[in-house]
């Protein structure tokens, strides 16, 4: 299964495009990296590709049919998304949020089955957050929040994975064992997905294919080991990076970033600032 947007521009004010003629693809199989600096477009690119967010121009296909012409169900049953921040407004359990994730596969008038709240088990644990299955979401801490989140996207059990900052709030451990657990899924469970990420070091490491966004536009997309390059991240980031191979992986790794331009004293006594 394949999901692609094909020259796609969107954006939310009228007068001002996010995006601008962005092509992107994710399939099963793959784990797809979305790196850039923030306001570069990667949270709208996701929304564009779960159909959150209309194109204004462009066209989003799901295995070669328009997005556009599938149903709300027929989508959750094929991509989960798991955003950038979903407040906890009301006291449900760790338990029944997850159990939300069901929803596409019920059937119409009928409650939860036994086999829905094993999925439900499953996820929590494959997430780290069998735990909290009891606990109101409106006491988590935001990793735990995040944790919860991923679970419900994983008991949805969809073929397509999409994740905005899915890392956030995490602590380290939970951030490798997370990417860890998207990549197994990509290469034993067949399953596709695209996180939009801000470590470019996890990204080199875990993603299959890599795609910087600089500005609303695809500067670089290719192996991580095609787009870590100083040129492309001096282009995305205004900085000057330093790459090398990580001793242990043999990935791109970054060895030293600093911004391109540097604090100096201004005529006036200020600070200001030179390439």
């Amino acid at each position: 299964m394949q999901l692609e947007a094909r020259e796609v521009t969107a954006g939310y004010d009228r007068d001002r495009d996010v995006l601008r003629s962005v092509s992107v693809s994710v399939r099963t199989g793959q784990f797809v990296g979305l790196l850039g600096p923030n306001g570069c477009g990667k949270s709208t690119l996701l929304r564009v590709l779960t159909r959150v967010l209309r194109p204004r121009q462009g066209t989003v296909y799901l295995d070669g049919r328009e997005l556009a012409h599938w149903t709300s169900l027929e989508i959750a049953r094929r991509i989960a998304f798991v955003p950038q921040q979903e407040p906890a407004t009301f006291d449900f359990t760790v338990r029944d949020v997850v159990l939300m994730g069901r929803y596409p596969h019920r059937a119409r008038f009928r409650g939860e089955t036994a086999a829905d709240y094993a999925i439900v088990e499953q996820a929590l644990e494959a997430c780290d957050a069998l735990e909290l299955r009891d606990r109101p979401v409106t006491q988590l801490s935001g990793g735990e929040h995040r944790r919860v989140l991923l679970a419900r996207a994983l008991a949805q059990q969809t073929p397509l994975l999409l994740l905005d900052e899915p890392t956030a709030y995490l602590d380290v451990t939970h951030q490798v064992e997370l990417l860890v657990m998207v990549r197994r899924l990509c290469h034993e469970e067949n399953k596709g997905a695209m996180a939009a990420l801000h470590d470019l070091d996890q990204a080199a490491e875990f993603c299959d294919w890599i795609v910087l966004l600089s500005q609303g536009q695809v500067i670089a997309e290719g192996t991580p080991e095609a787009v870590m390059t100083p040129e492309y991240l001096r282009l995305a980031y205004q900085a000057e990076a330093c790459i090398g191979p990580n001793p242990v992986t043999g990935r791109p790794m970054l060895l030293s970033l600093r911004p391109a331009r540097r604090n100096v004293e201004s005529e006036s006594g200020g600070t200001g600032y030179e390439t």
